[in-house]
C-alpha cells in the first residue's frame, strides 16, 4: 500500500498537544482498522513489519514520488516482500 498525507496544518501550535494529526497515530489507526475488516476475510492477514516515511519538501519530489505509486504495481512480481499472496 502506498499514500501520501498532507500533514501541512498552518493553525498548529504546541508540538505536544493530543497526539492525533502525528503520522504515527495516523498510520496506526489505518492499520487497525485495516486489520480489522481484513481478518475477516483473510484470518491471518498481516502488515509488514514498519512504513517508509519520507518529508516532500519540492513539487519535483512529489511528482517522482506519485509517479513511483503509480507504476509499483508492476513491479510486485520482482519485489523481496512478495509472499505470492493477494486478496
Amino acid at each position: 500500500m502506498h499514500g501520501l498525507i498532507d500533514l501541512n496544518d498552518d493553525n498548529y501550535k504546541n508540538k505536544f498537544a493530543p497526539q492525533r494529526k502525528n503520522l504515527s497515530s495516523i498510520i496506526r489507526g489505518y492499520k487497525s482498522a485495516v486489520t480489522k475488516n481484513s481478518r475477516q476475510i483473510v484470518p491471518d492477514f498481516g502488515w509488514q513489519p514498519n512504513y517508509h516515511d519520507r518529508i516532500i519538501r519540492n513539487d519535483d519530489e512529489l511528482n517522482h514520488i506519485r509517479e513511483y505509486i503509480i507504476y509499483n504495481p508492476q513491479m510486485w512480481e520482482r519485489d523481496r516482500n512478495n509472499q505470492g499472496l493477494w486478496l
